[in-house]
């Protein structure tokens, strides 16, 4: 394959070869040079020397090796709650890439495209035992399975590379959506055939009963309204953005003392681009009264019930519902071998 930049040394004295990113490069428009630059592979490769990554699980589950930098850790050196969703989900994104299906969607394979289909999430969990620290290495595992007739779970998990103690798991749901209808899609075979091969049969969460989140409604103790939305590639909402509203609603206190432990996320609609959001939320009081623990609950978990909303003509309607559970933060140990 022939070099995309020019070669200067091979011109003549005085011609300047000018390179234009958005033109297809052989001129036949089959090939364009974005395709080249994003280097999409259209066959399955098992290492990636570029991310860091390789395929496991018996070549279907994917690996990736990172490192917690400045920009992705808080105040007290340890990964945000956003980064490591936002490494959920380039690890995601990465192991369609190295599956050989992915098209030129934000992790739509081929046939997706063709059928004008993308993905959307309809329910995620997450469990964080301990926070990365700045520099530390970690291992993010991701595969995928099926979940029903027509949708796909995926599951991480985010471990340690030197001591190999599991820090988070995830687990989520996905399900098709038409990108022009904006209406839910049933799995067209092609897709399923590109996609089912790559499922296995394996948890990093087990939810056998999910317990339901309580709609809330305009009395709540925490409310911030008029939050201001951006699109992704697939024109909605990325899922950190949701993250990062409700979480805007916890009081400072709660963030400077406590961690979070536990998320639950369940999606209703989408978000556009002009919608006015609101984030509402409230604290779980029954976790404490009548146990005896108004007086300890700092050894309590705090739960707070979450919903965002967009207000509209017709009422508010429901984006997502979610539940935080918290825990106090404690000193920095050693890990016991």
């Amino acid at each position: 394959m022939s070099s995309m930049k020019p070669d200067i040394l091979s011109q003549p004295a005085g011609v300047v070869s000018i390179y234009n990113p958005f033109t297809s490069v052989n001129g036949t428009g089959n090939i364009t040079t974005e395709e080249l630059r994003q280097n999409i592979p259209t066959k399955k490769r098992s290492v990636d020397t570029h991310r860091q990554g390789l395929i496991i699980e018996g070549g279907v589950g994917y690996r990736q090796t990172v490192v917690i930098r400045s920009y992705e850790v808080g105040h007290d050196k340890t990964a945000t709650l956003e980064s490591i969703l936002n490494l959920l989900q380039e690890t995601a994104l990465n192991h369609v890439w190295m599956s050989g299906v992915l098209s030129n969607g934000f992790g739509a394979t081929r046939g997706m495209v063709r059928n004008n289909l993308i993905w959307v999430v309809s329910r995620m969990q997450v469990q964080v035992d301990h926070y990365p620290i700045w520099g530390e290495v970690v291992e993010i595992d991701t595969w995928v399975g099926a979940s029903g007739k027509n949708g796909m779970r995926r599951d991480w998990l985010v471990r340690s590379q030197a001591t190999g103690h599991v820090f988070a798991r995830a687990t989520s749901t996905w399900v098709m959506m038409n990108q022009e209808t904006r209406r839910l899609s049933k799995m067209p075979e092609e897709v399923r055939a590109e996609i089912s091969p790559w499922f296995i049969d394996k948890q990093a969460i087990k939810e056998d009963c999910p317990e339901k989140i309580v709609k809330l409604d305009s009395k709540v103790k925490y409310m911030d309204s008029n939050l201001k939305s951006d699109l992704d590639m697939n024109h909605h909402v990325n899922n950190v953005k949701y993250v990062r509203w409700m979480l805007g609603t916890i009081p400072d206190e709660i963030l400077e003392s406590h961690k979070l432990s536990t998320m639950i996320l369940e999606y209703r609609r989408e978000c556009g681009n002009s919608d006015k959001v609101q984030s509402l939320c409230q604290p779980d009081e029954d976790i404490l009264e009548g146990s005896g623990l108004l007086c300890s609950f700092e050894k309590v978990p705090l739960r707070y019930t979450h919903l965002l909303q967009v207000k509209g003509e017709r009422g508010n309607e429901e984006i997502v519902r979610g539940r935080t559970t918290w825990k106090r933060k404690i000193p920095a140990k050693p890990f016991t071998t």
